[in-house]
């Protein structure tokens, strides 16, 4: 059966999957001093750090309407899976569940099928999670196959990662002004972890190479099993450090492939300057 997959523009997809016509991206809207950025092919990375450093309050995200998530469905596709933000952390994937209805409502007679998955991850966990869709669909899985596949593939999934830049939590009111500040001057590096698509903090240690290094320690200890996963880094304007990390970890374990990306609008926004996510 024909398919599609949506995702929101957190989903960080090399420029070559984004060229691939079997997925289709719904963007955010992000908002720095008084200024609109579209995450989308225009975003410019440098130029939005830059703002984001000069600001004194928060950059803030808006998540895709629901109109926008149902032209997105509209098309020769037989099968539609979406694929969001944690549904704990952004409003995307509500409003993806309502373009989901308004289609429904305006094509009654319509047999295309769909369904919307929160990704309970971000950015590469959003593109693992889209990356299984297409591998069932491409095995010629029925559609709900698909979706029984996807949801046990989304419950074993491990996210995890490390902020060089505290100010966006401290901006976003996740850390206090004190904390914030002793974090700063220790260089105290938090390592956190999504568990079912709720951030939690699992360590941290005094600076950003200890920190990563133990993020990849606990990532292992929490899944040593490792041969038939993908091990997906996005990083903040630091590639360098990714490809660091990934020499570690990879140095402690097989993966049957390895994807790096930069970040996206998104991202950029939470993870700041310097971050790193590691999802497998």
């Amino acid at each position: 059966m024909s398919y599609k997959i949506v995702v929101d523009s957190c989903c960080d997809l090399t420029p070559e999957k984004k060229k691939d016509p079997h997925f289709q991206i719904v963007s955010l809207t992000l908002e720095v001093g008084g200024v609109s950025y579209i995450d989308d092919e225009t975003f410019d990375q440098a130029v939005y750090l830059k703002a984001v450093a000069a600001s004194k309050e928060c950059a803030h995200t808006a998540c895709p309407s629901p109109e926008s998530y149902k032209r997105a469905y509209e098309g020769p596709e037989e099968m539609v899976f979406v694929v969001t933000l944690s549904q704990h952390l952004s409003g995307s994937y509500n409003s993806a569940l309502v373009g989901k209805s308004l289609f429904e409502e305006e094509n009654p007679a319509s047999t295309k099928r769909i369904h919307v998955f929160s990704s309970d991850s971000a950015c590469c966990g959003e593109s693992l999670v889209a990356f299984k869709i297409q591998e069932l669909c491409e095995a010629g899985c029925t559609f709900e196959d698909i979706v029984a596949g996807t949801q046990d593939f989304l419950y074993n999934m491990k996210t995890y990662f490390v902020l060089e830049d505290m100010e966006p939590l401290r901006k976003n009111g996740r850390l206090t002004g004190l904390a914030a500040l002793v974090v700063s001057a220790l260089n105290i590096r938090p390592i956190m972890a999504g568990d079912h698509g709720v951030i939690v903090r699992v360590g941290q240690k005094r600076g950003i190479a200890r920190a990563l290094k133990a993020m990849v320690d606990h990532a292992l200890s929490d899944d040593p099993k490792t041969e038939d996963k993908i091990l997906a880094v996005t990083h903040v304007n630091c590639r360098e450090r990714a490809e660091w990390v990934i020499s570690l970890i990879t140095a402690k374990a097989k993966f049957r492939e390895v994807y790096l990306v930069d970040a996206a609008g998104v991202a950029t926004t939470y993870a700041g300057d310097g971050g790193i996510v590691l999802t497998f």
